[in-house]
């Protein structure tokens, strides 16, 4: 296991590059993926937003790239436009820092520019690709462009692309690439759809996952029990009593989310709204209005929000449990990073009790709260709630047995007998709690 940049076998501009970007210790997952790289092995790489992932893979493959080759040699895809240029930006600070200016060439292929002006652009081809699959799939069939001498192949935040119906334009991109291409996979999580996809174009991949921290210190995590309430009138509430620099608010879907940012803007909470099915336009509008402050809250779908970067998270309020712990996981770990705090408020029925367990099980501490009146209040944990409700329906059967029930019925006789009920079970529920 390399402890530091020094170890690996890195050319020296590339030392020189590390020292610039103030690199220190590598993190767990350039510790396992710049090694696997270097000697051109193809990987599947599993690990958190976050993480270092960006540069485990960036720092090998430009230490590879041949001055003197004016061609295609990298390949890297992500599935949005702004995942896209983060990792363009990159890109560009490693060149400049490398004094490679005019000999280590790259070029972004994002949709939402003009195709013309990209083809003219690629008249002599960059040694660097950067873009989403559509747009370069789009230059490649245009014949602007060839990708058949790239030595490596970079998935990106896989599952999202998967999810957003890009991994058929990722097919036909790598059926245009050289046999042997070095293929390069990472996504937080590995649903079992893309199995299929590795086992078509990975042969001996380097399978490498980093374990997700359950949670940072500085988190605290609140769970609220919705009763026969809105999601929307729960949030309504707690806006009362937080005040975040920034919260995403989550939901399991577009609908939801389409529903609940509505009736939030009802109840007066201008918030934001961040899913797949928005337009290209509209979501760029969004995104700069974010980046311009004008939210407080966004309200976001899973896989929108791993498609883009949002900084400045203090708050994430579950307006939906997830359905997985690596979603809840991935929700959270949008706050309380870089050693700052974060609060995770989640909105639980009884439905998300299992799950629940299970993180509770993995170290995960929770409060349970109720908020009213502009104020937060404390609330029986799941497992009591859960203990009241069996011994209510323990003591509802006892009660119905102990009933006297008439051989001939009179009117008004369901109304008796629920009444008499009611007094047995009053009476034994004082005895069970003089017991206790």
């Amino acid at each position: 296991m390399n402890n530091t940049f020094q170890e690996f076998p890195f050319v020296p501009v590339m030392e020189q590059v590390i020292k610039q970007l103030e690199f220190q210790e590598p993190t767990p997952i350039q510790q396992q993926v710049i090694p696997a790289v270097l000697d051109g092995k193809s990987v599947i790489g599993q690990s958190k937003t976050g993480s270092g992932k960006s540069h485990a893979f960036l720092l090998p493959l430009l230490n590879g790239i041949d001055e003197d080759k004016n061609q295609v040699q990298a390949v890297i895809t992500a599935p949005t436009r702004e995942l896209a240029t983060q990792l363009y930006d990159e890109v560009k600070k490693i060149v400049r820092y490398a004094d490679k200016e005019g000999k280590w060439t790259a070029k972004l292929l994002v949709g939402g520019t003009d195709k013309q002006k990209m083809v003219e652009k690629l008249k002599q081809p960059p040694k660097i690709i950067v873009g989403t699959p559509g747009r370069i799939l789009a230059m490649v069939k245009e014949n602007a462009i060839s990708i058949y001498s790239a030595n490596s192949f970079v998935i990106d935040e896989a599952d999202l692309m998967l999810d957003l119906g890009f991994i058929q334009e990722v097919d036909q991109l790598l059926v245009r690439c050289h046999p042997d291409v070095q293929i390069l996979v990472f996504s937080a999580t590995i649903p079992q759809a893309l199995q299929h996809f590795f086992k078509k174009y990975l042969q001996h991949p380097v399978h490498i996952k980093i374990a997700d921290e359950i949670s940072p210190e500085t988190m605290e995590h609140r769970l609220i029990y919705l009763k026969h309430r809105e999601e929307a009138t729960i949030i309504a509430e707690i806006s009362k009593v937080i005040q975040p620099y920034l919260a995403i608010i989550f939901t399991n879907g577009k609908e939801k989310a389409n529903e609940l940012a509505a009736s939030l803007q009802g109840k007066g909470i201008e918030a934001g709204l961040i899913h797949g099915g928005l337009s290209p336009r509209e979501r760029k509008r969004v995104l700069k209005e974010i980046q311009n402050l004008r939210y407080q809250y966004i309200v976001a779908t899973d896989l929108a929000a791993r498609g883009i970067d949002i900084k400045g998270v203090s708050h994430v309020i579950n307006a939906q449990f997830p359905k997985e712990e690596d979603f809840y996981i991935h929700r959270v770990g949008r706050t309380a990073r870089a050693g700052m705090e974060g609060t995770a408020i989640s909105i639980y029925q009884s439905e998300d009790l299992p799950l629940i367990k299970k993180l509770e099980e993995k170290g995960l501490v929770f409060t349970y709260v109720d908020v009213r009146d502009g104020e937060w209040h404390a609330a029986k944990p799941w497992n009591q709630r859960s203990l009241r409700s069996k011994q209510g329906t323990d003591i509802d059967k006892e009660a119905w047995k102990r009933v006297k029930k008439a051989k001939k019925v009179k009117p008004g006789y369901k109304k008796k007998l629920q009444q008499e009920k009611e007094a047995i079970k009053k009476r034994l529920s004082k005895s069970k709690y003089k017991k206790r």
